[in-house]
């Protein structure tokens, strides 16, 4: 039992509708609908999964446990397995309602027929947000249910509950749903627009969110404005205290705006984004291996103009860890991204060792193999936020102009960041993986320049991933020679050209090329040249979203680039128009290093003709069109 005890005599219910809980009502249908429960009656409707307090009772072996008590809802997980809600109208009432959801529960667990094995308790209203707990008995007693090492705060989905069934209440390895993530990102966005948090202020506002509800003690949100900001700053500050990473603090920090009439709008948002948070089991999610923050930041850059106009543009997380994963890191290798942004392909690289990897590998790994720097410090401090939320805040990563910062080794034999260009005795890493920012003007830094600068921190042979605009790989001029010194000095070993709206809504058409270091170009060496225009993911409501319906090349070229990678004298076979292996030719004049000057092309396919056709038709209507209006202002 909770620390919760009725009053001697007090009954579970009263029978009563209770008005306090009334507005919970909506909280809780609404949320097991996000989550994917078909909220409707099961006595009415045969998917139906959710009894509402006046009707749970409909249930013949419900009634006969609970007689005339009834809780907000009870949730039909099997036919015979069920899920008990109960709500308070107070924050502070959390205990309360998981003790009173334990004493249905128990009730019902008397039958023979049917048992209640998971409660929720959950507490609060409209303005002051919930809070929510859920525990599963295992035949013996009630346990709070952990996700990834981390309580449950959020209701659960289908799938959670299928998982507490087979495996029991501590779930590892969950999979993250994104679309739910990016969901809840777009809300979260809403609701600081609407805190009047400016958007360039946003990725600050989450940082210092995220770091404050690292430790299990819950914030205050009932105090004043300015107390509810001084609570939040103090726990953000000791996180990056005890992670050395103080440096940071003044870019996660929170200021209430300077007019007093938005300081309850301001503290309105943070708790409400608090109550978002929560509700996605943020926690346990940071504990798992998808990047999470660095999805929440896609959303953020969305609406940041700011952003956009300096050239970040986040990687895809699906694209970061296929480059961790064809380039092969281990926990030898010295890993460097000069454009790191949230540090997404510094997460995959930390993930994918972690994986393959005794605990003191992946200790010395963390502590002195991962190393990034961007202008940009509130990104860099997400960058932070995302590895301590890892276990790890002591990684290199800074913030500073990419171009002052060479690493190299010290006498000692350890890497630093300093300002001298190395020499090649002085060089270590291994692995670069990286997405430069894209040039968008003519002033702008071009995006060969960072790939150059990195190519001179690595050591002979080191393997280099980089994402470019497509556009880098066939224009003349400087483009042009910068690919002709490229194959001077290093060896070009694939390149792969990414789906079209790869960086939807940013509207620039990419490839990722790998190149070996230091081995100048052999003339018959033979490259991967593939066109990989489907990742699984298609465009639906201004977002990019995983669909079943949509092929995914990324599964299919995973294994041969990687043997590739490993092994150029590897053979692959040739498809039409998707792969070949073949060299670079050098004959051509403008040196157009894209898979389309190299892959065979199959005749077209009977539909490709119609459509052809159909094209023609189309343009010449529309030719006639425009001639004949001509012709008329013509003779007017």
């Amino acid at each position: 039992m909770s620390e919760y005890t009725r009053p001697q005599g007090e009954g579970i219910m009263t029978g009563k509708t209770r008005n306090s809980e009334v507005h919970a009502y909506g909280f809780i249908r609404e949320d097991l609908k996000r989550l994917g429960w078909d909220v409707r009656n099961p006595d009415r409707c045969s998917t139906g999964r959710v009894y509402t307090q006046n009707e749970c009772l409909s249930h013949p072996e419900i009634k006969k446990f609970l007689k005339q008590d009834r809780p907000e809802n009870i949730v039909k997980v099997t036919d015979s397995i069920f899920w008990v809600i109960e709500a308070k109208s107070g924050r502070g009432e959390l205990a309360k309602a998981v003790s009173e959801a334990q004493d249905y529960a128990h009730e019902i667990n008397k039958s023979k027929v049917i048992k209640a094995l998971f409660i929720s308790g959950v507490a609060g209203n409209e303005i002051d947000n919930y809070r929510v707990q859920t525990h599963f008995f295992d035949g013996n007693n009630f346990h709070p249910i952990t996700i990834n090492g981390k309580e449950a705060s959020a209701l659960m989905s289908p799938s959670v509950a299928r998982l507490v069934l087979d495996d029991g209440h501590e779930i590892r390895d969950l999979v993250i749903d994104e679309g739910l993530f990016l969901k809840t990102a777009e809300t979260v966005n809403q609701i600081l627009h609407l805190g009047a948090i400016n958007k360039n202020q946003r990725a600050r506002v989450m940082a210092a969110l995220l770091l404050s509800v690292i430790e299990d003690a819950n914030i205050d949100v009932d105090a004043k404005p300015h107390v509810l900001i001084q609570d939040i700053n103090t726990r953000a500050k000791v996180v990056l205290e005890g992670q050395n990473k103080e440096e940071f603090y003044p870019f996660v920090s929170l200021q209430l705006p300077a007019s007093k009439d938005n300081h309850v709008k301001f503290k309105n948002a943070l708790v409400a984004t608090l109550h978002e948070l929560k509700n996605l089991n943020i926690r346990s999610a940071m504990n798992s291996g998808a990047d999470v923050l660095g999805k929440f930041y896609e959303v953020f850059l969305k609406y940041g103009n700011g952003a956009k106009e300096i050239g970040i543009v986040l990687t895809p997380r699906h694209m970061t860890k296929f480059a961790v994963d064809v380039i092969g890191v281990t926990d030898r290798d010295i890993v460097f991204d000069p454009a790191c942004g949230t540090g997404g392909f510094l997460v995959a690289a930390f993930d994918s060792v972690r994986k393959i990897s005794s605990a003191p590998q992946v200790e010395r790994f963390k502590k002195n193999n991962l190393w990034g720097v961007d202008q940009e410090a509130e990104v860099v401090a997400l960058a932070i936020v995302n590895m301590i939320f890892r276990g790890d805040g002591k990684n290199n990563i800074i913030e500073g102009n990419c171009f002052q910062k060479n690493l190299v080794r010290t006498a000692s034999g350890k890497l630093k960041y300093s300002d001298v260009t190395p020499s090649d005795e002085d060089l270590g890493v291994t692995r670069v993986l990286m997405n430069p920012p894209f040039a968008l003007k003519r002033s702008d830094e071009k995006e060969y320049k960072f790939v150059d600068h990195a190519l001179r921190q690595m050591e002979q042979e080191g393997l280099l991933f980089s994402v470019l605009p497509y556009s880098a790989m066939v224009k003349p001029g400087a483009y042009k020679r910068w690919r002709e010194e490229l194959l001077r000095t290093n060896s070009l070993l694939s390149v792969i050209t990414f789906p079209q709206d790869l960086f939807y809504p940013v509207g620039v058409h990419t490839l990722g090329i790998f190149v070996k270091k230091g081995i100048p170009h052999p003339r018959g060496q033979n490259v991967l040249w593939i066109r990989a225009i489907h990742d699984g993911l298609l465009k639906s409501k201004g977002k990019r979203l995983l669909d079943a319906r949509e092929a995914n090349d990324y599964e299919t070229i995973r294994d041969v680039v990687k043997a590739f990678l490993s092994n150029p004298a590897l053979k692959v076979p040739n498809i039409e128009r998707f792969q070949k292996l073949c060299p670079i030719d050098f004959s051509d004049p403008l040196l157009e290093l894209v898979p389309e000057n190299y892959l065979d092309q199959a005749p077209p396919t009977l539909d490709e003709i119609r459509e052809g056709i159909d094209q023609v038709i189309r343009d010449s209507v529309a030719f006639l069109i425009r001639a004949k209006k001509e012709d008329d202002y013509s003779s007017k």
